[in-house]
């Protein structure tokens, strides 16, 4: 490849010059001066001179079709290149020197197509040997074993015989040419082995040698006079080829060359780089001292890195202070109007007492004279002074349908005004709840309501009083009563039962506890109620007000509690809260409403003065663990679910935070909402707040179901007695461990249950002999197990892998009809509230992303100090590790958006909520990282090295990369474990980038993989844009190491599509394994 390239290159430039007439067929004697004409004659010199220089300045226009398409992968322009590369046009002194010594004969002295054939023959050979050889010789007409004139030696040229005619464009003979050998002229270069001239680009330095007496060597070239010539002196340059075999043919750095006989010193507050035709002015906060190679930008470096720390310091500032001002102004408007609610309800509350005293009315009456929610219409009372009986009823009616009417829509222009205490006429002007101030004034005025009719009427709620007082329903949510026959769940591929055989309901308005020794599936069962048992076979039915229907058909309305507190700790426990109550509760609830909602909860809870503390992490240390259990349960409360199910929430909480928390349950339950949640030694008070029982023995056996106030005389029936100041649920669960002797085995409890509600009990527990074998059963030990191999344990365990995972993937597409009648917000409202929380949370990690920029900075000082940007490579050392090191940092700091809050998402996704607005809110949120962290990292690697490609180009190929490698990121953090994604992070940019920088090799699986390496895209990328910058006398080096890598310059946006699509896809693939392998 390397051959037919420079083949191609240097044919280019013999095509550019045409032979002439008189000597060989390119012009007439009037075109082109006589040589013995420019003897006699010097004025013809100029003539002849500028002859020549339209020659070189044509050349591209001569190219052939098939050769500007073998330069196109190294060259976007080659016309453009090539004259910019052979352009003398600023000084034609070395021509007009070329012409003197010559005497007018230069064109009979160029090398034609065939001696370019040669040449490049003797390069590849030279190549494939490492260069280990100065001169490597190879024979041919003119320079052979046989005849070997002067002009056969480097930096020599010689001439055809007198009147020979030379075709230039011939490719398949070399002419004679060894008459009238003489030293190379200045300005041109002639190959060992050939006796022709070729001309040295724009950007070399082509000298006459001079013979060093030291070394014996022809400074500055690399080769020696022959042995024993006296009268062969040193002649001119003898090679142009890369940069690594022919540098001393470069203007060296340091210096400028306008012509390739001409060297100058840069001077001081200018640099040269290798090959510059002139100095470049360094900016002016760069230092460059004389014979500068490069400025040094890194007082630039310190500013975009100062600038840019201060910007994100104002920006992260600035947002956090909008929100904590926000957040305060939000606390003292709450706290004006919570004050000012509790104040007038208190006032109210005593007038309506001494009223219903002074006049012996009922409570309704004085209710809504004083809890109005509308400022009373003018309205004539005199013609009908004393209301009859059935007026009463009418006017009671009335007062219910509008309180209830109030409820159910708080925004309606009916109903009370808070500010009055009289009712008011349908029809009046409504008022509208606004500002922040009128919707806590409404939210807190319904919660000083309901506490104070808690005064008079104990455990019922404002509804409950009403509704007593009238005789009429309250408003409930939907009902669902939950019943199960013979529920029973098997562990998949085993014969351990962890549930069986349990019969029964638990009951809308109704608060059930699930209680049993360790290991009796209590958590099993309440994960069987919701449908989230995974991984089991389950038998029996589970109906739904009757129905068979889905759990997860009705997934809007249920709240679960897991057992542990999956709550964020970077977020306060309002805005916990508030954001489970805006993505779950109806879309088309007010937020007045919502607010009185969140605010009931928080009061009912006991959150009010910790709403704005951070609840925290194992890290960062926040609220108190009992405090954090409230909020779990909150996160569930504020959505108004119809089935709450609780796992273990008393766990933790000292004897009054559990009281207040039942007592947030059982105000729930007076809602019609059905409760059933698992603990662990209530207290006795705490005992008798439950209204159903559900007693489960080991092995997930039913020993008691139904009210709390029937199991003493249930288990007082068949011989057990609770003993004096003796906890009963204590003493039932130490029976059921075996702790406690009693009349009746443990063992036997189950069937008498059974017997006493004429359940089929199963054969292997009619006896007692039977009951041991099937509690073995329960137990879950197969004894055929044991006889099997080692083999076809493995390979049935791995079956039962496969059919679980395929079930649990089904299921995620599985499409279910929606039976909760409830919308709540869509995807795109879900995303607003999600890009909002994670706003939030990265505002919060201020420092952690200040530890990010950090490491960027340390690699970047790091690589532009060590892997200095060599041109003969053009950077590509030092772009291999950039590649190395950015990918790795930002795939680790990635990584962080989907491993930190994994189990918070399980929860939320489980509820309900859209995976697809996590994700994008997610990844929208880091496409700010994805701006910020090229130019951190770039203010440093490219100051402290700066290659010649622009900053521009830098930036954008590092955008570009980081936009790929967070996407590949994603897809590992979601679907591995922490611990290994991480690992895989730092294992695959290394093994990837090493593949990248691999030659291609025939017959090799290698250069397959790198068409399919991001790594590989980005090197080519930063390669192409640097190697583009090279020009003029870096024409064969480029096109060298571009061919030798198989990059082609004009696929610089080609490779940043690939790594933008790559990106996109990885992001693609992250969302499917979102979706599709959640953990249950």
């Amino acid at each position: 490849m390397t051959n037919i390239l420079i083949f191609t290159i240097f044919i280019a430039i013999i095509f550019g010059i045409k032979s002439p007439a008189p000597l060989t067929h390119l012009a007439t004697a009037q075109q082109y001066p006589d040589p013995e004409t420019i003897k006699r004659n010097p004025a013809k010199l100029d003539e002849a001179t500028k002859l020549i220089y339209s020659r070189f300045n044509s050349i591209s226009s001569l190219f052939h079709e098939d050769a500007m398409d073998d330069l196109g992968f190294c060259m976007k322009n080659i016309t453009a290149e090539w004259n910019e590369a052979f352009d003398f046009s600023g000084d034609t002194k070395f021509l007009s020197n070329c012409i003197q010594k010559t005497n007018g004969n230069i064109l009979q002295r160029l090398c034609t197509a065939a001696d370019i054939k040669f040449y490049v023959t003797v390069l590849s050979e030279a190549e494939k040997q490492g260069f280990k050889i100065t001169n490597y010789i190879k024979g041919n007409k003119n320079c052979n074993l046989k005849s070997w004139v002067s002009g056969c030696e480097p930096g020599w040229a010689c001439s055809v015989e007198k009147d020979t005619e030379v075709d230039l464009k011939n490719k398949d003979e070399i002419p004679f040419r060894t008459s009238d050998c003489q030293p190379c002229c200045e300005g041109f270069f002639c190959p060992t082995g050939l006796t022709c001239m070729i001309p040295c680009p724009s950007g070399s330095y082509c000298p006459l040698a001079r013979l060093n007496p030291k070394t014996n060597m022809c400074d500055p070239y690399r080769y020696q006079p022959p042995p024993g010539a006296t009268n062969h002196s040193c002649g001119g340059a003898d090679v142009w080829a890369a940069v690594v075999n022919s540098r001393e043919v470069f203007c060296p750095a340091g210096f400028f060359c306008p012509s390739s006989v001409e060297k100058y010193s840069c001077q001081s507050g200018h640099y040269c780089r290798l090959g510059s035709t002139s100095q470049t002015k360094c900016l002016q906060l760069a230092t460059c001292n004389k014979e500068a190679s490069n400025q040094n930008i890194t007082a630039y470096g310190l500013i975009t890195c100062g600038g840019l720390t201060l910007v994100l310091l104002i920006f992260y500032n600035c947002t956090g202070q909008v929100i904590s001002t926000r957040e305060k102004r939000k606390e003292k408007s709450r706290e004006a109007a919570a004050q000012s609610a509790k104040e007038l309800a208190q006032e109210r509350w005593k007038a309506a007492k001494e009223n219903a005293k002074r006049k012996a009315v009922g409570i309704q009456t004085s209710l809504s004279r004083t809890f109005s929610r509308r400022k009373p219409a003018i309205s004539d009372t005199s013609k009908d002074p004393i209301p009859s009986s059935r007026d009463e009823n009418e006017d009671q009616n009335n007062l219910t349908m509008m309180i209830h009417d109030l409820e159910d829509d708080p925004e309606s222009h009916d109903g009370f005004s808070v500010e009055i205490g009289d009712k008011h006429l349908k029809g009046s002007k409504p008022k509208k709840l606004h500002t922040r101030s009128q919707i806590f004034q409404y939210a807190y005025g319904e919660i000083e309501k309901e506490k104070a009719m808690e005064q008079q009427n104990g455990d019922l709620t404002f509804s409950g009083v009403i509704s007593m007082a009238t005789d009429t329903t309250m408003r409930i949510r939907p009902r669902m009563e939950v019943s199960f026959k013979d529920l029973t769940l098997t562990l998949k591929g085993k014969k351990k039962h962890l549930l069986r055989c349990v019969s029964g309901s638990i009951y809308p308005g109704h608060v059930s506890a699930v209680m049993g020794p360790s290991g009796a599936g209590k958590t099993t069962f309440l994960s069987a109620l919701t449908g989230k048992a995974s991984g089991c076979t389950v038998n029996g039915s589970i109906l739904i007000n009757g129905r068979d229907e889905s759990m997860n058909s009705y997934k809007k309305i249920i709240g679960f509690v897991p057992q542990d507190d999956i709550v964020h700790g970077d977020l306060t426990v309002e805005e916990n809260l508030w954001f489970s109550a805006k993505c779950r509760l109806p879309a088309n609830l007010s937020r007045a409403d919502k607010v009185l909602v969140v605010e009931r909860v928080i009061e009912s809870l006991g959150l009010q003065h910790i709403r704005n503390s951070l609840v925290g992490t194992v890290e960062k240390r926040g609220i108190s663990g009992g405090q954090r259990k409230r909020v779990n349960v909150g996160l569930e409360m504020v959505m108004e679910p119809s089935l709450l199910i609780l796992d273990e929430p008393t766990s933790g909480l000292d004897s009054s935070s559990s009281q207040l928390l039942l007592k947030a349950l059982r105000r729930e339950a007076l809602e019609a909402v059905n409760v059933c949640m698992v603990v662990h030694q209530p207290s006795y008070s705490l005992f008798r707040m439950f209204d159903d029982l559900i007693l489960l023995a080991k092995g997930g056996l039913v020993a008691y179901l139904g009210p709390v106030k029937k199991v003493e005389e249930y288990f007082s029936g068949i011989g057990i007695d609770v003993p004096e100041r003796v906890n009963p649920p204590d003493h039932y669960i130490d029976i059921l461990e075996g702790m406690v002797k009693c009349s009746v085995n443990y063992k036997e409890l189950p069937v008498k249950w059974m017997h006493h509600n004429s359940y089929p009990i199963p054969q292997d527990m009619r006896d007692s002999d039977s009951s041991e074998s099937g509690q073995d059963s329960v137990g879950g030990s197969s004894t055929s197990a044991a006889h099997q191999s080692y083999a076809v344990e493995l390979w049935q365990e791995f079956k039962l892998f496969v059919q679980m995972k395929n079930d649990d993937f089904l299921s995620y597409f599985k499409r279910r009809k929606d039976l909760s009648n409830r919308v709540t917000p869509g995807v795109l409202r879900q995303y607003r509230y999600f890009l909002g929380r994670v706003a939030k949370q990265r505002i919060r990690e201020a420092r952690l992303q200040a530890v990010d920029y950090l490491l960027l900075l340390i690699a970047g000082i790091s690589l532009g100090t060590l892997a200095k940007v060599s041109d003969e490579n053009f950077g590509a050392v030092g772009y291999t590790y950039t590649i190395i090191a950015f990918s790795l940092l930002s795939k680790i700091a990635a990584m962080r958006s989907f491993t930190l809050d994994k189990l918070q998402f399980w929860r939320e996704r489980s509820s309900g909520m859209s995976c697809f607005a996590y994700f994008f809110s997610k990844d929208t949120i880091d496409q700010f990282n994805t701006v910020i962290k090229p130019a951190v990292y770039l203010c440093t690697f490219y100051y402290f090295n700066p290659p010649r490609s622009s900053i521009v180009d830098n930036y954008i190929i590092l955008l570009c990369l980081l936009y790929c490698v967070s996407g590949f990121a994603y897809a590992l953090a979601i679907y591995l474990e922490a611990g290994s994604a991480q690992l895989w992070s730092v294992l695959l940019p290394v093994v990837l980038t090493l593949i990248a920088t691999q030659d291609n090799e025939k017959g090799s699986i290698i250069p397959f993989i790198k068409k399919f390496c991001y790594p590989s895209w980005a090197l080519e990328a930063f390669l192409v844009a640097n190697a583009e910058r090279y020009r003029a006398v870096w024409l064969l080096t480029r096109c060298a190491a571009i061919a030798k890598r198989g990059y082609d310059l004009r696929d610089w946006k080609f490779c940043l599509i690939r790594l933008m699509v790559a990106g996109l896809a990885f992001r693609i693939l992250a969302l499917f394994l979102l979706v599709a392998f959640q953990k249950k």
